[in-house]
């Protein structure tokens, strides 16, 4: 990511959590986060990250590119995790998939709003077009944080994902398409001419 400056994230509440890009250093206390969330929140993850392979994979793949991370701390633990996730080649090159993860007792406190929030800015300067994120239907609050942010509900998939009690949920996608701003841009540049004085 191109901006590694750490940010201050002022909390509803007053708590502040210093937001910041991941580092290869953060694999045992990322290992520690996932390990702490409540089995409910761990049940729509795509791998196991009680595992510390898994944990480890997750890591190298933000250093091979392929993965913007951010984590939020606070108190020197790793209390949020979100990442927006690209394709180099093929044809979605220019889709970015987010995900978010925070800890039990800081969600509903505006930190998920501020952390998409940091991704799509990333996203967008790194030419990603279009951003999508999959939200359990049950997952109300996680719903409402993409609505706040402009995302829209794309698709639904009925029955798609089982949780704890072996119930199935509804999964439903939510898109951001942000390629109106590279519209716009491109159309600025191509108003520019410098020959003309501009």
């Amino acid at each position: 990511m191109a901006d590694a400056k750490v940010k201050t994230v002022r909390l509803q509440d007053g708590i502040e959590v210093a937001v910041r890009p991941m580092k290869r250093s953060d694999e045992p206390r990322m290992l520690e986060f996932f390990r702490s969330l409540p089995k409910e929140d761990r049940q729509f993850l795509r791998h196991d990250v009680t595992q510390p392979e898994n944990v480890h994979r997750f890591v190298t793949d933000v250093h091979r590119d392929t993965v913007l991370a951010l984590v939020g701390e606070l108190d020197g633990r790793i209390v949020a995790s979100a990442t927006l996730q690209r394709h180099h080649y093929g044809w979605m090159t220019h889709v970015g998939e987010i995900r978010v993860v925070i800890a039990r007792t800081l969600q509903r406190k505006g930190l998920g709003v501020a952390l998409v929030r940091m991704l799509v800015k990333a996203a967008i300067a790194e030419g990603v077009e279009k951003m999508i994120a999959e939200v359990a239907s049950n997952r109300t609050g996680a719903r409402k944080a993409f609505e706040r942010l402009g995302f829209q509900r794309e698709a639904v998939l009925k029955r798609h994902v089982k949780d704890l009690s072996g119930r199935k949920r509804d999964l439903v996608i939510y898109a951001n398409d942000v390629s109106h701003i590279w519209d716009r841009m491109e159309s600025m540049v191509s108003d520019f001419n410098p020959t003309l004085g501009g």
